[in-house]
């Protein structure tokens, strides 16, 4: 079976899917192409009871990051003067390598000084599964420097019999302390490591010293300290202990390392300590240990209460197995839109059995799009859902299986219409100090409300008119979908003319662009969750847009607002001219005119953000060093400028990208680096984390991926000194050592990887054979008790139309979960028996096997 968390949703849809492949065993087949796939999902929702300062200001400014280990790869934007601080942020991200612990940090921003860090919560990777799916208050633990580490040792150990010159013999013990491996970053840096090695006992404590490796996550040490156990009875010198005190069974060796501060002080990060008796059946030992905190990080004292944070977590980890071994359950699934009735189908027995139903949605939308199937099945859960609507007026407002795959279908294919749309006018909203509240007891003092209400007006205004001009962008998939819904309302309300309007508006208004305008984060148009100034404004622009676009289907004399201001200032609004525009707009939407998804000239933008590119030495005497840029990415170009904002430095347009690849750390000396390599001197850019890296790869990769020239090999190291350092080869155009990655989908709005989301619904599958069971039963008993239901709890949670052939369609899907038990088993196995306690996969003091 998959191992994935209880319950856990499947890969938000922004994201690709990482490539992190398990090592396979030689000449296995079955484990050779296996991908172990990790991801995280989830929202930082608040933190409460914060430490105040001790002075009159007891505020704070507050934000919280997220780390794998010691390596930040997410932070929220600062909430400010606040012990109580609102965050709401979502996230999503692939996790490309592996972890010990998930960790979010509070801080408290200073200007002038380094961030506070006031507390932390940590979650090992193994007990992620406990937390899935569920909003929880976690209590923040103290912070101590000697309690933060990461990263593994490869040590050997022998015990040699010395002859002494008298002919007695004594024991020497033997440390070799070969290498280190994922130390953290340094202020963003790698460190320069070196290790105390100790031997000590109840009355000794003999320490000697490695060299300082210079700036390297990835330490080779390989040297070798002796170290003196007992000494024979006849030696005479007077010695730290005696003979007789010495006891192998109570000495140990200890390791300690350090970051070498230079001028500053030495920072700790991380020991192991590993007893002399593990030698007393072997003549050596060799093994990989997890550096652990200093005494392993037990505190005995009090500590304050440091307050707390609310986390809602969901990590999965899927094992993908090649294509082949999906084929029946793709096809049962994809047969769906056509089972009659659809209730019986395998798709809409998922939605009913998950616990979630966005657990089933994720993934089954995903699959569907790329097969193109959505269109139907989504009509046909949408007919189910109007068949139990009696008022036209609440048409599509519930939160059924159909809303909730049409809302995740706009978020995945609607991205970059939402883009074209409307971030040029929330960047304007956000980046602006524009006042717009007109609640007269939210006011300041010195608030103007007629002014307040210009301001909103002017953005309402300018954001409707941007949509209702924007039905040319519109994804065609949408339009196909909106065209079915406004023929199945009018079939159903005929004697409603307004019906067909609200089917369509209900969506794309409510449930897309109004959500999209008031949560700008979710849906990738800002990187952060607004200030609540800015939140404020954007909640009155989205109560407005929503309103207008729904105002076609409603009476003047009606309002959707229960507050009087709101109710005044959509008076504004209330002209024949708004009703038109908003009919001819869902008029052009829903209709089956094929549209263009880029029905745009300007360029998109995809990705921005501040990296470290090193200068490409396009001049003799220039120093090729690292510099901090500002990168931004569009549909047309790659571009990096000193700040946002400003001119771009350099350009390399997208059509010239030949290939985007990792580079590997030895290189520079550098974690997170990647290269672009296009037709003039590749690009070496270093990203601040490695989920940012992988981002970044991954969408240049889909940006770029028809275009002409691709290259087929790559060299992933740098061309340094005359050669490249991969193979040797001197000349600066020869052809790569090694062969690129393989390529992604190219259509940079629906990137899917369709085993790895048939692999989720599997995991889905076997979570709830429970529930598969008892919807199996009910059939049987709908089937063969034809009278009243005289036990309605068994299976009035179900909506079975058709007991036969929903029985039948659950009989298949319990046939094909089990044939693919058998492969997931086996890999399991496999993969627990490779992975030997003490290796590098698996390091003691990690989670034995």
């Amino acid at each position: 079976m998959a191992a994935a968390a209880p319950d856990a949703a499947a890969a938000a849809s922004e994201a690709p899917a990482a490539t992190a492949t398990a090592e396979p065993e030689a000449g296995d087949e079955d484990s050779r192409e296996v991908r172990v796939l990790q991801s995280l999902r989830g929202k930082i929702c608040e933190a409460k009871n914060l430490l105040p300062y001790l002075g009159p200001n007891k505020m704070r400014d507050c934000f919280c990051t997220i780390n794998l280990d010691q390596e930040e790869v997410y932070r929220t934007q600062v909430v400010e003067k606040s012990l109580s601080p609102f965050f709401s942020e979502e996230f999503y991200f692939e996790i490309p390598r592996t972890f010990q612990y998930l960790s979010f940090y509070v801080y408290d921003k200073n200007v002038l000084q380094r961030d506070l860090r006031i507390g932390k919560v940590a979650i090992k990777k193994e007990d992620l599964c406990n937390h899935s799916g569920k909003e929880t208050w976690f209590s923040l633990q103290p912070i101590d420097s000697n309690s933060e580490v990461q990263g593994k040792v490869h040590l050997e150990l022998k015990l040699n019999e010395l002859i002494t010159e008298n002919g007695t013999v004594c024991q020497q013990l033997v440390v070799h302390i070969k290498a280190c491996h994922g130390l953290p970053l340094i202020n963003g840096q790698s460190c320069d490591p070196y290790a105390t090695v100790s031997l000590v006992g109840p009355s000794r404590n003999d320490q000697k010293k490695t060299k300082v490796k210079k700036k390297t996550s990835n330490p080779q040490f390989n040297e070798i300290f002796y170290f003196e156990v007992t000494r024979s009875s006849s030696y005479t010198r007077k010695s730290q202990f005696q003979v007789e005190e010495e006891d192998i069974e109570k000495l140990e060796i200890r390791i300690d390392l350090w970051n070498n501060g230079n001028l500053v002080q030495d920072i700790f990060l991380g020991e192991i300590k590993v007893p002399v008796n593990v030698l007393r059946n072997d003549t050596s030992h060799q093994a990989w240990y997890l550096l652990q905190p200093r005494d392993n990080g037990n505190k005995s004292s009090k500590t304050d209460d440091l307050g707390s944070l609310r986390l809602n977590i969901c990590y999965t980890e899927d094992y993908v197995l090649p294509s082949e071994y999906y084929g029946p359950l793709k096809t049962l699934l994809l047969k769906s839109p056509d089972v009659q009735p659809i209730s019986a189908s395998a798709a809409y027995i998922l939605g009913e059995i998950c616990r979630d139903k966005n657990d089933a949605v994720l993934p089954l939308v995903r699959l569907l799009l790329h097969h193109d199937k959505l269109v139907p099945f989504a009509t046909a859960v949408a007919e189910l859902d109007l068949k139990d609507t009696q008022d036209a007026n609440t048409i599509f407002r519930g939160n059924s299986l159909a809303t909730r795959c049409l809302d995740e279908m706009m978020k995945i294919v609607g991205g970059h219409y939402l883009k074209v749309t409307l971030k040029p006018i929330l960047d304007e909203i956000c980046e602006s100090s524009k006042s717009c509240e007109i609640d007269p007891i939210r006011l300041k003092e010195g608030d103007n409300v007629e002014n307040n209400k210009e301001n909103l007006r002017y953005y309402v205004d300018k954001l409707f008119s941007t949509i209702i001009k924007s039905s040319m962008s519109c994804p065609t998939v949408m339009c196909d979908v909106f065209y079915s819904l406004r023929q199945m309302a009018a079939q159903r309300f005929p004697n409603d003319p307004h019906v067909q309007y609200s089917a369509v508006s209900s969506f794309v208004f409510l449930r897309f662009f109004a959500v999209a305008v008031v949560s700008p984060h979710t849906f990738h148009l800002r990187p952060h969750h607004p200030d609540a100034p800015t939140i404020r404004t954007l909640t009155l622009i989205s109560k407005t847009i929503q309103t207008l676009g729904s105002w076609g289907s409603l009476s003047k004399s009606k309002s959707s607002f229960k507050e009087t201001f709101m109710c005044e200032f959509f008076k504004m609004f209330q002209e024949e001219g708004y009703i038109l525009a908003v009919k001819k707009f869902l008029d052009e939407i829903s209709s089956t005119e094929t549209k263009e998804s880029s029905g745009t000239s300007e360029p998109v933008q995809l990705k921005e953000g501040e990296m470290y590119k090193r200068a490409q030495g396009r001049t003799r005497i220039g120093k090729k060093n690292f510099k901090k840029r500002w990168f931004c990415l569009t549909s047309r170009e790659l571009t990096y400028h000193k700040q946002p904002g400003k001119d771009a430095l350099y350009t390399i347009p997208v059509k010239n990208i030949l290939a985007v690849e990792k580079l590997e750390d030895s290189s520079f000396n550098k974690k997170n680096m990647f290269q672009v390599i296009h037709t003039e001197k590749p690009l070496y850019v270093q990203a601040n984390n490695c989920v940012e890296a992988n981002e970044w790869i991954d969408v240049l990769c889909r940006v770029s991926r028809c275009n002409q020239n691709r290259l087929s090999s790559y060299h992933p190291s740098a061309y340094l000194n005359g050669s490249w350092l991969c193979c040797q080869e001197t000349s600066e155009s020869a052809l790569g050592c090694k062969p690129c990655t393989a390529g992604v989908p190219a259509d940079i709005q629906i990137d899917i990887d369709e085993d790895r989301e048939t692999e989720r619904i599997y995991s889905l599958f076997t979570l709830s054979l429970l529930k598969l069971q008892k919807m199996e039963e009910a059939c049987g008993t709908i089937a063969v008790y034809q009278g009243p239901q005289k036990e309605p709890d068994d299976y009035s949670n179900f909506v079975i139309e058709d007991s036969v052939t929903t029985f039948k369609t659950i009989q298949q899907i319990k046939s094909i979960i089990e044939k693919l038990d058998e492969p997931h088993e086996k890999y399991r196995k496999k993969r627990s028996s490779s992975a030997k306690y003490g290796s590098k996969e698996n390091p003691i003091g990690g989670k034995a096997s």
